[in-house]
């Protein structure tokens, strides 16, 4: 049973999902999925939304930064086969293959032309770099650059993401839609919002109450799923059940990513 405060965030999700259905042609929205819960959560609500519409689900993306957990990547399987999703695995590999495994050293000079540029856009002044998805510049290649070229490729004119306003500080001010004009860097699209009114809190319980499935590791105690090496988990409690109210949702994420979130941001991470 759905509490009216869910009931009510739900609806008010559905909403923004309907207008972006008719701001955008169908063709050109995506939804960015990483298997986590918040962008679990709002497939779930275009799912829903596309249920009764009579329309189909459009086209997921899901960046693999090149260190992803097998839990993670099994539930996306999953669900992809019991939602009838259609996914892209989006992956940088031209910077994979320049270092040789993950944690091998880059050279600037092996990379394409467009990692190369956007290598010199950030400032990177070292001939070399460990391939670490949640460093600075790690972080900006295998996902900011990765997503910036799919949406390119596909003429991607808005995606759906999970963020929320009590997330992350970086994230607080964001709006339903979001707009990205185009640069040299990236393509002219939108960023669609459904779920920047929920709380963590209200994730979870929208989870249970709508009969969600959950990701294993979020029932082992992770809170907030990165990259698997510098994502570690502060206690074996499940997530739903920590004090969620009076502890940082992101404590078990990488700190130096998190400390130039905005940085990140203004680059074009989600």
């Amino acid at each position: 049973m759905t509490t009216p405060l869910i009931e009510k965030k739900v609806t008010d999700s559905k909403k923004i999902i309907a207008e972006a259905f008719e701001r955008f042609e169908h063709k050109n929205l995506r939804v960015a999925w990483t298997g986590g819960k918040d962008s679990t959560l709002v497939l779930w609500l275009v799912r829903e939304h596309c249920r009764e519409a009579g329309i189909e689900i459009p086209r997921c993306f899901c960046i693999d930064e090149g260190d992803m957990f097998d839990e993670v990547r099994e539930y996306i399987d999953r669900l992809k086969g019991e939602w009838g999703v259609e996914l892209d695995m989006i992956h940088n590999a031209d910077v994979a293959r320049a270092a040789g495994g993950l944690g091998g050293t880059v050279a600037v000079a092996d990379l394409n032309e467009r990692n190369r540029r956007e290598v010199a856009r950030i400032g990177w002044e070292e001939d070399t770099f460990v391939y670490e998805p949640e460093s600075f510049v790690g972080n900006h290649l295998m996902k900011t650059v990765t997503c910036m070229v799919y949406l390119e490729e596909k003429a991607v004119a808005g995606f759906f993401e999970g963020i929320r306003w009590d997330e992350q500080g970086a994230r607080a001010e964001e709006i339903p839609f979001s707009p990205r004009p185009a640069t040299e860097f990236n393509p002219d699209h939108y960023r669609i919002n459904p779920i920047l009114h929920f709380t963590e809190k209200d994730v979870w319980d929208a989870f249970h109450q709508l009969e969600i499935p959950i990701c294993d590791l979020y029932r082992q105690g992770y809170r907030s799923l990165g990259a698997r090496v510098t994502t570690k988990k502060i206690t074996d409690v499940p997530a739903w059940d920590q004090d969620l109210e009076n502890t940082t949702e992101r404590g078990g994420r990488r700190q130096d990513k998190e400390g130039i979130m905005k940085k990140l941001r203004d680059l074009g991470y989600m």
